[in-house]
């Protein structure tokens, strides 16, 4: 059930007929104003903090993972780039060779 201005104030006009307008007025000043189901409560912000908590967590392990992978890659990379230098520096050097043998 939802409160709005129209129940309270006929809350109000009852309880002043039963108990007098002063003690209905300070009754109803300990009533949340309307609209207070959409504050945060401090068990909001701390299941909120639980979740925040969480969700770091996997995006750090995430993380991990993602940095693990990328360094296999730059090793496969690396290992590949060295393999074709290597081979092209020994066909340069053959060529050279040939070249060398067929001038003298």
């Amino acid at each position: 059930m939802t409160v709005d201005e129209r129940a309270r104030h006929e809350l109000h006009e009852r309880l002043a007929d039963a108990l007098g307008p002063e003690p209905a007025g300070t009754l109803i000043s300990y009533l949340p104003p309307v609209g207070w189901a959409d504050v945060a409560t401090k068990s909001d912000l701390a299941a909120l903090r639980v979740d925040l908590a969480a969700l770091e967590d996997r995006v750090e392990a995430t993380l991990h993972r993602e940095l693990a992978g990328l360094q296999r890659e730059l090793t496969t990379m690396q290992r590949t780039i060295l393999f074709g230098m290597f081979t092209l520096v020994l066909t340069v050097a053959v060529m050279a060779f040939g070249a060398a043998q067929l001038t003298g």
